[in-house]
């Protein structure tokens, strides 16, 4: 199979690079300036708060000089603004990946600065002075936490890997004989006074996140034996001794895990759960359980809402929930005791500190917080202060200028469930003439259409310009809901998401101006899979374009790299159960597509693999349905090269375009 694949990359690649300088360029002024300008505009990275509140720290990767870590004091954002870095300020270096100190006095960051193709651990001083390397280690290293005392830092560290972990990043090459070598992302320790590493966590044991208890004797951990990308469906939650590197078994889950905080009396420690299919975007309900270990508790059965970041206030009475709640973002209280949640916040924005999750950095008082705030018609800026009354701390954008139409969330029933989505209006709209619609399924299935300023990677928000309607559904499955809602797709992919998505279809044709025969869908990963599924459902799509899809879950389970996300989904294995995952491939109905789709995937994606693609694309091609297929070179799930996520518009701007107008 291998290298029949092979021969078919070698036949598709030069294709794509002939087809690159053809008609898919032909109207690419305006679109690539609006998306130059969008690319400055997703530049900023992590946001923290000091512990002491005082402070904010942020990362600004623009690749525009001045860029890296910046730090300024929350009273005078403009006036105190200093640039923290391990360089000498001349040349351009990679920081990322910020933690403040206990006494809010130093920041501990990762760098480049000194050895260009690796990343070392440093601690500056905020008030000034030369940062201090504190390792000459070779591999991965990600999220450094100082211990409570501050004389302690821990991070996750990966020696050695063949490639950067994650299974969003490019795989490497098969080759050789194929075995299951596993490179285990580490808990290790940084003593910051004398830089003496320890690599704490055993050997055989991959760790994903981590938390400080408040006395700084142990960490909990949420991890897994095994390969990394495909283990974390399966994480446990464990405590580690940060003396010897004991670790206990807490909580064997029935679901996935994810963001674990220790009390602030050291009593417990809290986590979200839920059905997540994605590791880093993460849904689902409130837990509990005692640090001793014990029983675990729900503290939020019955939330119509996501928790996706959660802080312990204080007292420990109460933990600051973030919520993913009706396609926008929330924030409520959780009390402790008797599990009731006020909500404090809501608006149609999205709140992160930087990360695919939404999440928010909170101080010590439980109240002052930072975070990124971006919304439709609002660029991602870095926000601080008081709970609700935060202030803005940076004017990045404000060059930056809305070059789409207004959005507005809808809602409609299906079935006896209540479905929100997003719409985006045509940018010139005119209530008197009829317009083309295309509906952008989001990925996941565990995630949600949020209000975000448009991104450079199939946001087709951007095809408003253009004279579309643009739908976002968040139909069964997606986060924003409850846990219910998120499981209700469970066995069942392709039927009651795809029967919302057309009532969606349908309320939107029935209240605007919308031209029926005029009708186009698109989605990347999760969305390519239903732009798959929806060609082979129905012939009331006139153009479909499929990013990193999957046309057959029974070859897919055995060619993507995360296997494991897929049993909680199809209640077991495709060795065990194949006619559940028959059921819902597009290949099992692939004779009845008539509809023209553009197929586009990287050629080393681990999530949706290539193979998947040249299946769908092979099928077409039998039935003589009008298609384009396009192959990107060194691109994993997500594309990196901005001249690819160029041609990815382009191209599906064009094939709308042909196929709808």
């Amino acid at each position: 199979m291998l290298s029949r694949t092979a021969r078919a990359l070698a036949l598709v690649l030069p294709a794509f690079f002939t087809l690159l300088s053809g008609t898919a360029r032909a109207q690419d002024s305006s679109l690539d300036a609006t998306l130059d300008s969008l690319a400055g505009a997703h530049s900023m990275r992590q946001v923290a708060i000091s512990p002491d509140g005082q402070r904010v720290a942020w990362v600004d990767a623009s690749g525009v000089s001045p860029q890296g870590i910046f730090v300024c004091s929350l009273a005078s954002p403009a006036s105190t603004r200093r640039h923290i870095t391990a360089g000498s300020g001349d040349e351009a270096s990679e920081e990322v990946d910020i933690a403040w100190s206990p006494d809010s006095r130093e920041l501990a960051f990762l760098s480049n600065a000194e050895t260009p193709d690796q990343l070392q651990l440093y601690v500056a001083r905020v008030a000034g002075g030369e940062a201090h390397r504190l390792t000459e280690w070779k591999g991965s290293l990600a999220s450094p936490s100082w211990s409570p005392d501050g004389r302690t830092l821990a991070l996750l560290f990966t020696e050695n890997p063949p490639r950067l972990p994650g299974p969003l990043e490019p795989m490497t090459p098969p080759s050789g004989v194929i075995g299951r070598r596993v490179y285990e992302q580490r808990l290790a320790t940084v003593d910051v006074a004398t830089g003496r590493t320890r690599q704490l966590s055993p050997a055989d044991m991959y760790v994903y996140e981590y938390d400080w208890s408040p006395d700084g004797k142990e960490l909990a951990l949420t991890a897994a034996h095994g390969a990394g990308d495909a283990q974390w469906f399966v994480a446990e939650l464990y405590s580690l001794r940060a003396d010897s590197g004991e670790m206990k078994l807490l909580y064997k889950p029935a679901q996935q895990i994810a963001g674990p905080h220790w009390s602030p009396d050291g009593s417990s420690i809290a986590f979200i759960g839920g059905l997540m299919s994605d590791q880093d975007s993460s849904g689902g309900d409130v837990f509990l359980v005692p640090a001793a270990g014990g029983a675990v508790r729900n503290l939020t059965p019955g939330l119509r809402a996501s928790a996706s970041g959660l802080n312990w206030e204080p007292g420990g009475r109460e933990i600051l929930l973030l919520e993913c709640v009706d396609g926008a973002s929330g924030i409520a209280s959780l009390d402790v005791r008797t599990g009731k949640v006020t909500p404090l916040w809501s608006k149609p924005e999205t709140l992160s500190s930087g990360s695919w999750n939404t999440s928010l950095s909170v101080a010590k008082d439980g109240k002052t917080s930072a975070m990124l705030r971006e919304a439709f018609s609002q660029p991602p800026e870095v926000w601080a202060g008081p709970l609700g009354a935060w202030t803005q701390i940076t004017d990045s954008h404000r060059a930056q200028r809305v070059n789409w139409g207004k959005t507005e969330s809808l809602h409609w029933r299906n079935e006896g469930l209540n479905i929100q989505g997003w719409l985006t209006y045509p940018q010139d709209y005119d209530p008197a003439r009829r317009y083309p619609l295309v509906v952008e399924v989001h990925g996941g299935p565990g995630g949600m259409a949020r209000p975000t300023w448009p991104d450079t990677l199939f946001d087709l928000t951007l095809l408003s310009h253009y004279g579309y309607f643009v739908l976002q559904p968040n139909p069964r499955g997606s986060f924003g809901q409850g846990e219910a809602f998120t499981r209700a797709n469970v066995k069942d992919f392709g039927y009651g998401d795809w029967r919302d998505i057309l009532a969606g279809v349908d309320d939107v044709v029935k209240h605007f101006p919308v031209d029926n025969g005029r009708i186009g869908i698109g989605g990347w990963s999760y969305g390519g899979y239903m732009a798959m599924w929806a060609v082979t459902q129905t012939h009331r799509f006139h153009a479909a374009v499929a990013g990193a899809g999957i046309a057959n879950w029974q070859s897919y389970y055995g060619e993507n790299d995360i296997d494991q996300w897929m049993i909680p989904y199809f209640g077991a294995s495709v060795y065990g159960d194949p006619a559940v995952y028959a059921k819902s491939s597009p290949m099992t109905f692939i004779k009845n597509v008539k509809t023209p789709t553009l197929i586009l995937v990287g050629d080393r994606d681990g999530e949706c693999p290539t193979p998947q693609s040249f299946e769908f694309w092979h099928a077409l091609e039998t039935l003589g349905v009008e298609n384009q297929f396009v192959v990107y070179p060194n691109e994993g799930h997500s594309i990196y090269d901005f001249a690819h996520r160029q041609d990815i518009m382009q191209r599906t701007l064009e094939w709308y375009d042909h196929h709808l107008k």
